[in-house]
């Protein structure tokens, strides 16, 4: 792959960083106990063979496991999207983010990720409890089919095909990039997630065309907001 200069900077990426306070547990949240019920069945389900998690955001550079192999996967049918509204963790009421799923169309390049079979029910545990807050978020969890060269794998996902309040489809590019360019919240800011999984998904030889475009209108955007002059050509 050609190597690329992102146009989205460190630099640029601190100057959306701020201190946020976090806001705490939100009592609408699933206790432990729904979620281990919940992960409990996922594993049940479970394929034969190994324990796949298809990555294509921020589990690919902030897994919450050690992971026992790693190899590219493509699945066909759906592709990133920044669709998800967010009032915390990146984002706080007052200025909302938007954070990445898969939605349908196209074809995503991402990572999969084998999970160890010893302590799988607390690995996969660990995962729900990062991805899924709300009884309704339970049905965008899904087994999908992920073309590999070795032959087509079943993999676990999460944030597929999301529905309901909160989901922005079809925003023109510009309308996200002028979100993630303001977005910040406890966890960090929109920039800095969107910086993180262009980069890894580079280091892993995967190239989303979107997402490529979108980092380039969003370096355009902060530097805009922070009166930054672009660098000369």
């Amino acid at each position: 792959m050609k190597q690329m200069t992102m146009a989205l900077t460190p630099e640029l990426v601190a100057l959306c960083e701020r201190q946020v306070a976090d806001p705490g547990i939100d009592p609408r949240w699933l206790t432990e106990a729904e979620l281990r019920i919940f992960s409990d069945s996922l594993v049940a389900q479970r394929p034969s063979g190994p324990f796949w998690i298809f990555a294509y955001g921020s589990l690919i550079w902030k897994p919450t496991f050690e992971s026992v192999s790693r190899r590219r996967g493509t699945a066909k049918g759906w592709h990133r999207s920044f669709c998800l509204e967010l009032e915390s963790w990146r984002a706080t009421p007052e200025q909302r983010g938007l954070m990445m799923a898969l939605d349908h169309g196209g074809s995503c390049d991402g990572v999969l990720l084998e999970v160890p079979e010893t302590n799988l029910f607390e690995t996969v545990y660990g995962v729900v409890w990062r991805e899924i807050s709300f009884e309704h978020e339970f049905r965008t969890a899904r087994w999908l089919t992920v073309t590999t060269k070795d032959g087509p794998v079943k993999a676990l996902t999460f944030w597929a095909g999301p529905k309901g309040e909160g989901i922005l489809r079809k925003l023109p590019p510009e309308k996200v990039a002028q979100v993630i360019a303001r977005a910040c919240g406890h966890l960090g800011s929109n920039a800095a997630y969107l910086y993180n999984t262009v980069v890894h998904l580079a280091e892993a030889g995967i190239r989303d065309r979107n997402l490529w475009h979108l980092q380039k209108l969003v370096a355009q955007e902060i530097r805009a907001i922070h009166g930054r002059s672009a660098p000369a050509p």
